[in-house]
């Protein structure tokens, strides 16, 4: 299979470069849809396993319903291992590749990070096909991020647009993924354990990969199949604290009654957890000594960028930190373009020092534009003289995109197959 970094022999300009590019490589594999599913599921004697725990076929209509970035990969990795023994489903993506090679299951592409009509047909589409199941079937859903904003599904006089301008205030206001999606549930029939009462009362079995600091299943792609302990209350709360009005209509509530959750088995698939752990031991094996300091990093991206120097500034040599997590960007008005990945790539490039390095990057590939990340290193400062490219006013005007665009030392990937939330690796030789 071929190297998930497109560029990495224009960015390995030296041996610490060379090891770090390996390292975030070593992670992009680990959470690979297709060869996750084939390490964690097995089907065998018409039993189903997925990391031990057996489920009995025979006699039995499967079905599968894919949400989210990683959607049509589960989907063509579920058709390959069922075959004829799986009954239809649906995948809802926010792209269509492998969707032609599909034969049973139905595949949508929508649109992310902001809702549209596209979305809300499909997310109809996928509540009708589970709503037609009964007592004897099983549904096998794989639930990814990207998934909160492709399950909209809500009532007039709400509108796609009016969940944009919402969304967009909250995430400029700095509101983490925790708050957004305490307000999302509030405002879709598929979010928020909708989908497991739609689903009832056939058997369910959620795969969960989580993109999501903590793991916290109620939050990765808005919990469409786990109870909700949030209440409108506690949406509206959220809007409160970042004085963004309710969308017209209002919030609803979701489904409460235990006996919707009761056929429900929700497992964390993939976490960000696989990356580090791959992270880690392709480190020791260059020599590094490794060490993860945290798989629920959250914050200002600036914050974490002089947080993560400070280790380094204070490391031995060979030491490798490792990390996993999302930041926020809390942003002006007029603002520029960028990602949080590269926001703190370019906060750490003034206090980063030789034989240092620090490369943060979108497991998914994509932070908020074409680029996945950034590396923060000497090369890069040196390249940003030569070129023209001014650290204070790119951070200042939050243009992270075209500092790195002009410097060169944007990582690119494409948009890939997982989505286990953001990585951070930090090195010193």
């Amino acid at each position: 299979m071929a190297a998930a970094i497109q560029n990495a022999d224009a960015l390995g300009a030296t041996p610490l470069r060379r090891d770090a590019l390996a390292i975030a490589e070593a992670a992009y594999d680990a959470v690979d849809v297709g060869k996750a599913f084939a390490r964690k599921v097995r089907f065998a004697g018409d039993e189903l396993s997925i990391e031990g725990a057996r489920w009995p076929l025979r006699g039995r209509r499967v079905y599968f319903v894919g949400v989210g970035k990683c959607a049509i990969a589960a989907a063509e990795a579920i058709e390959l291992l069922l075959g004829e023994r799986l009954n239809g489903g649906i995948a809802l993506d926010v792209r269509g590749v492998a969707a032609g090679r599909l034969k049973k299951i139905e595949t949508f592409v929508g649109t992310h990070p902001r809702p549209s009509e596209t979305n809300l047909a499909a997310a109809a589409r996928i509540v009708e096909l589970l709503e037609r199941c009964d007592e004897g079937d099983l549904v096998l859903m794989l639930i990814s991020g990207g998934g909160s904003t492709l399950l909209c599904l809500h009532d007039a006089p709400m509108t796609c647009l009016d969940e944009s301008m919402l969304f967009d205030a909250l995430t400029d206001k700095g509101a983490s993924i925790q708050e957004l999606n305490t307000v999302r549930k509030h405002l879709s029939k598929a979010r928020g354990g909708w989908l497991a009462k739609a689903a009832y009362p056939a058997e369910a079995v959620a795969l969960i990969i989580s993109d999501v600091p903590g793991n916290d299943l109620e939050f990765i792609a808005s919990g469409p199949t786990v109870k909700d302990i949030t209440t409108i209350a506690d949406a509206q709360a959220v809007l409160a604290r970042f004085a963004v009005p309710e969308p017209p209509g209002g919030l609803l509530e979701t489904p409460k009654d235990d006996r919707y959750f009761e056929r429900v088995t929700n497992k964390l698939f993939l976490t960000n957890r696989d990356a580090l752990g791959a992270m880690r031991i392709e480190a020791e094996a260059r020599g590094y000594r490794a060490e993860v300091v945290s798989d629920c990093l959250h914050g200002e991206a600036r914050s974490l960028a002089e947080d993560m120097l400070e280790r380094l500034h204070g490391a031995e040599r060979r030491t490798a930190f490792l990390a996993g997590g999302e930041s926020t960007v809390t942003l002006p008005k007029g603002h520029g373009t960028g990602g949080r990945n590269q926001e703190l790539a370019l906060a750490a490039l003034p206090g980063i020092r030789a034989g240092e390095l620090l490369l943060p990057f979108a497991s998914d590939g994509k932070d908020a534009t074409e680029h996945a990340g950034a590396i923060a290193d000497e090369t890069t400062r040196d390249h940003a003289r030569q070129r023209g490219a001014d650290i204070g006013p790119a951070l200042a005007r939050h243009t992270s995109y075209d500092f790195f665009k002009i410097t060169g030392d944007a990582l690119v990937t494409g948009l890939l197959e997982s989505n286990v939330s953001d990585l951070l690796l930090a090195l010193k030789s």
